[in-house]
């Protein structure tokens, strides 16, 4: 009874805190700190707004002074702190304060100062029952079934956060320093968007004031997926992180549609690395050498520059490493400069506002256009794909003239602006701009499904943590994309972020045995190198095979009796089968949403899935249609069973496979 007053209590707390933080009005010195303040009041707000089905804590720890604690006191464990009116003194704890860190890390014998830990079940946001575990024993630790019902707990939407069941090891990997990358190689089922995602609330919390300033950034593979995250970080109070694809990210900044798709040759082209050579040569290489003196007018003198002392400043700037545009603008001055130091020669006493205005006078910008021209990102890359001469001129010794001819944009347009671009070609734009103009830098990025991304799309995103940090999600074993990394250590150099710390998770919690040992099976022929995972979960799941004459009515009852189980359901298909699997959903009056074309997605209990679009996801019940066709949707047949692995893994409980095909061999061992 007292811990249900205590939580009757603390929600009172935070209705008050809420309710004050409403009275407050924002009177700045100007108005630009008045509506600095006003938007600190919202961001407020919104953290303070309480959900009645979310627990305010899950768990309570009782520091000990006989273990060395400074004081003797019980503190509640929750999403956000909370305190009480009188005194401010703490009804519940962050749970990413420093001294919730034993309720994550504590081990019977290793108790952190904490002589008992208590993990409360809850229902619908009403508490329901407790488990204590007293840390001062040196037994082995005993399974919570408080912790493996909240982690199995059917899903009724997008993904939830886990703060309440974060492991040890995932811990470890949420708290790391701001100023380390990490990147994070998981298996299925192993929490690593949940840890991506928790790191990006933690360190919002424990960096604030340098992420206000900085900010933090998501990373996703498509919208579906962000949309099925996009409630985490506001659950946990936190809505200050942005959200994007790599599409979103590149389309924006250069202002430019993608509406052409790459052959997969030269797509893989186009993605490698060695294109950020061409691009950075032939930005530079607009550059020319000075082939007369500049002569500059002033008053009834003329000043000459010799033609070597300006290439002498051309090289003076460029070693300095600035980015094009910087150098083209620091040139006038530099050749001003030399103007003065005849000036002075001459006899006359010339200041810094001279020197200005004969930085701005018609000759010295003239002269310093023609040496170093202005460049569009956009028409260069233009230019080099549809100019066969121009591009063999810069990718000499760098791209084989086959390798050349494949990149060429064959219907190219008249002009850059009605060319028709794909990602491939809107990537090398903004490596292009790049090199024109630095790219600001966010102070942490969260890169999920990073295994997917060519080398240039990595740059692209690297560059957008160039001073900041990076925590990198992915599993190599999940790499669907032609162009998809071949280690870690690569992805990471292309990131620019090589010194990174690799983590390696392997102990599933949402994937039951049953189906992540299936799935183990299709390992050695995609990702040998790999540690293969295990479920830690009591629960086997619910793996059910059935081959068929007639599958899509076998997809049917499948999914008519997941209707009949609580939590959401994914019929996955190749995307070739989207058409006629709708058809049959429909006649049979489901209702259902189709990933990738719905606006408003994980509203129905069923989602209909392309297997392009799996990966990321989970649900509590899966039905997963001819695995055979997924395989044969692929390029080859590599990345077909890596498309089968992601799509095999998404379910939480139980797995029915339906097919009328024979499966893939690996998938048949005994």
């Amino acid at each position: 009874m007292s811990e249900r007053q205590h939580l009757a209590d603390s929600r009172a707390a935070l209705r008050r805190m809420r309710e004050h933080t409403a009275t407050l009005k924002a009177i700045g010195g100007d108005h630009v700190s008045t509506e600095h303040l006003k938007q600190a009041l919202f961001r407020r707000m919104k953290a303070l707004e309480d959900d009645p089905t979310v627990p305010l804590f899950f768990g309570r720890l009782d520091y000990d002074t006989a273990l060395g604690a400074e004081h003797d006191e019980r503190l509640y464990i929750g999403r956000r702190h909370v305190s009480s009116e009188a005194g401010g003194e703490p009804m519940v704890i962050d749970w990413r304060a420093p001294v919730s860190l034993p309720f994550y890390q504590a081990r019977p014998g290793q108790p952190m100062q904490v002589r008992l830990r208590r993990r409360f079940g809850f229902q619908h946001g009403e508490l329901t029952a407790y488990e204590d575990e007293e840390l001062t024993q040196t037994a082995a630790e005993a399974a919570s079934d408080i912790l493996e019902s909240e982690i199995e707990r059917p899903r009724t939407g997008p993904m939830r956060d886990i703060v309440a069941t974060i492991q040890p090891e995932q811990d470890t990997i949420v708290r790391t320093d701001l100023k380390r990358s990490v990147c994070v190689q998981g298996a299925p089922g192993t929490g690593k968007t949940a840890v991506g995602l928790h790191r990006a609330a933690f360190l919002l919390y424990a960096f604030r004031d340098q992420l206000a300033r900085s900010g933090v950034l998501v990373v996703g593979p498509n919208d579906s997926f962000l949309s099925y995250i996009a409630d985490v970080l506001p659950a946990l109070g936190e809505i200050d992180a942005t959200q994007a694809t790599v599409v979103s990210l590149v389309t924006k900044a250069t202002g430019t549609e993608i509406r052409a798709l790459d052959v997969v040759p030269a797509a893989l082209i186009k993605g490698d690395a060695r294109m950020a050579q061409v691009i950075r040569r032939a930005v530079w290489d607009h550059i020319g050498s000075a082939g007369e003196s500049l002569v500059v007018p002033r008053g009834s003198h003329q000043w000459r520059v010799g033609a070597y002392l300006i290439d002498e400043a051309v090289a003076a700037i460029r070693e300095r490493g600035v980015r094009y545009d910087a150098g083209r603008a620091m040139l006038p001055q530099r050749l001003a400069h030399q103007v003065l130091l005849r000036m002075e020669a001459g006899g006359d006493s010339p200041d810094d506002r001279v020197q200005n205005a004969v930085a701005r006078s018609r000759p010295v910008k003239a002269y310093a256009d023609a040496i170093w021209p202005a460049v569009d990102g956009k028409k260069l890359i233009f230019r080099l794909l549809t100019d066969a001469d121009y591009l063999a001129g810069c990718a000499e010794g760098i791209l084989t003239p086959e390798e050349q001819q494949t990149i060429m944009i064959k219907k190219p347009g008249r002009s850059a602006g009605s060319a028709k671009w794909s990602l491939a070609d809107v990537v090398l734009i903004d490596e292009a701009n790049d090199v024109l103009n630095r790219t600001p830098s966010l102070g942490h990025v969260i890169l999920d499904e990073a295994q997917d991304l060519s080398a240039m799309q990595l740059r692209a995103v690297g560059r957008r943590a160039s001073t900041g940090s990076v925590t990198v999600l992915g599993d190599l074993a999940q790499a669907t994309t032609p162009w998809a990394t071949s280690s870690w250590q690569e992805s990471l150099t292309h990131l620019g972020k090589a010194d990174a710390t690799i983590e390696e998770l392997v102990a599933g919690f949402r994937v039951p045995g049953s189906v992540i040992e299936f799935a183990a099976r299709l390992l050695p022929s995609i990702a040998p190198a790999l540690t293969p995972p295990h479920s830690v979960r009591r629960s086997r799941g619910d793996l059910a095979i059935q081959q068929t004459a007639s599958p899509l009515q076998a997809m049917l009852d499948a999914t008519r009796r997941m209707l009949d189980e609580e939590g959401t359901i994914g019929v996955i298909v190749a995307d070739d089968d989207v058409g006629r699997v709708r058809k049959v959903l429909e006649k049979a009056g489901i209702r259902y949403d189709l990933l990738g074309e719905d606006a408003q997605i994980f509203d129905s209990r069923v989602d209909l899935v392309p297997a392009s679009l799996a990966k990321g996801l989970e649900f509590d019940h899966v039905v997963l249609l001819e695995p055979a066709a997924i395989v044969a949707g692929e390029a080859d047949k590599v990345t077909g069973l890596r498309r089968l692995y992601v799509c095999l893994t998404r379910a939480v409980t139980s797995l029915a496979v339906v097919h009328a095909d024979e499966l893939p061999d690996q998938l048949m061992a005994a």
